[in-house]
């Protein structure tokens, strides 16, 4: 079975440069908290810059919850991910779907961000629920993202 992936874009007012490191730098100021898969709500969400560095989120008393890993960090065009995270929405060492980010300029002098998040039918038999939950989730994750970019200076 495969699962079609996730595909989102939205444009963003910022160069491709600034929007990759505000992406992928400071997730934790435009990533809504509360809504991660932490006991409790991030008080920082890490992506550790190299290919096999971490994917987490860090909690006030500085619990970690693992979301997956960084595959590949090519600044300031693209960023795969590692999403390890279940049908549970619990992280599962073994399981690994894909999140790329690419950066393009657009014509308005701004920044195209387009996610893929695909094998998805990795997920097992509840693939086709999550994959109907991600398509719903990651568009509110790039408008926020979006309003936080378009606010930098």
């Amino acid at each position: 079975m495969t699962i079609a992936p996730v595909i989102r874009s939205i444009d963003v007012k910022v160069a491709p440069d600034r929007a990759f490191d505000l992406f992928a730098t400071r997730m934790s100021l435009w990533w809504p908290r509360g809504k991660t898969i932490g006991k409790r709500p991030h008080a920082e969400i890490v992506l550790e810059p190299w290919p096999g560095g971490r994917w987490f989120e860090r909690d006030d008393d500085g619990q970690e919850t693992r979301w997956g890993q960084v595959l590949e960090w090519q600044p300031p065009s693209r960023l795969l991910l590692g999403w390890q995270i279940g049908a549970d929405w619990t992280y599962v060492p073994d399981l690994l779907t894909e999140v790329e980010l690419t950066f393009a300029a657009n014509d308005g002098g701004g920044t195209r961000v387009t996610l893929e998040h695909r094998k998805l039918e990795r997920l097992g038999a509840d693939a086709e629920r999550i994959a109907e939950a991600l398509g719903g989730g990651w568009p509110p994750r790039l408008a926020g993202f979006a309003a936080y970019a378009d606010a930098q200076p």
